[in-house]
């Protein structure tokens, strides 16, 4: 889900398409970095999290074991294992973790951000240290995304809210319907259960630009629209929310921009 990213990566069906992802057998397609950082991070089949620094050359480090989500974010990396709970350390690669909360189901990083979504559906963000205090943000919360001071959640009942400034500004509803949301700068994507997916640029109140039907995933980074369309056709556009798409592959099963 996030920040202003600066470089371009398309993660597409590597292992459909023979590939491997990071030059590691079994690596899950679920590694996001951001920031503009030399920082890659993996997950891989037996839940070990490794990250790197530096050159596209330089050794892996084990981070943990028994992971199945990987968020980084500037000096920041952040791993949430199967039984809940959710770590994260600051500065070097070797740094000491901090328990962060159990009963986590997902987590997020954005800057000085940090957000998860507990197993009963509360929604909470922290501003600053890694022990600072958390912020109640919502209630039956299916999904939290962070992107600079901007926060975004849908619920249950497919109703998406961003809210942007301080961590207790107020929420602005931006759709119903939705089964993912994701954030960029000032971008914000949906994507509802009809398929359509929409993006707004600028402030949280600006008009909806249909993007396409039959839509599966969305993805967003900096001025870039990823798509992921039900034929498992991925597609990319650049500049404008009205720009022409350019079709990257197909028989694709995740995409990602960063």
């Amino acid at each position: 889900m996030n920040s202003n990213w600066k470089a371009l990566a398309v993660a597409v069906a590597a292992s459909l398409m023979g590939l491997t992802l990071s030059g590691s057998a079994g690596a899950a397609p679920k590694t996001v970095s951001g920031d503009g950082g030399n920082r890659i991070g993996i997950v891989q089949g037996n839940g070990e999290s490794r990250v790197k620094e530096g050159g596209l050359s330089a050794s892996w480090v084990l981070e943990h074991t028994n992971v199945k989500q990987l968020a980084l974010s500037g000096n920041r990396i952040g791993v949430l294992r199967d039984n809940g709970e959710a770590l994260v350390k600051e500065g070097g690669l070797s740094a000491s973790w901090v328990v962060e909360h159990n009963n986590v189901k997902e987590l997020e990083l954005s800057g000085n951000r940090i957000g998860i979504v507990r197993g009963n559906g509360t929604a909470l963000v922290k501003e600053g240290g890694l022990s600072a205090a958390w912020v109640h943000e919502a209630d039956s919360v299916v999904d939290i995304d962070l992107a600079g001071n901007r926060i975004g959640i849908f619920q249950g009942t497919g109703e998406a809210w961003v809210k942007e400034g301080g961590l207790s500004t107020n929420w602005v509803k931006e759709a119903d319907n939705v089964i993912q949301l994701e954030l960029s700068s000032n971008r914000i994507g949906i994507v509802q259960t009809s398929g359509e997916a929409w993006v707004k640029e600028g402030g949280l109140s600006t008009n909806w630009v249909k993007q396409h039907d039959n839509a599966h995933r969305i993805a967003l980074s900096g001025n870039r629209i990823g798509l992921l369309h039900g034929n498992g056709i991925a597609l990319v556009k650049e500049g404008g929310l009205s720009a022409a798409w350019v079709q990257q592959a197909d028989r694709v099963t995740e995409l990602s921009l960063s």
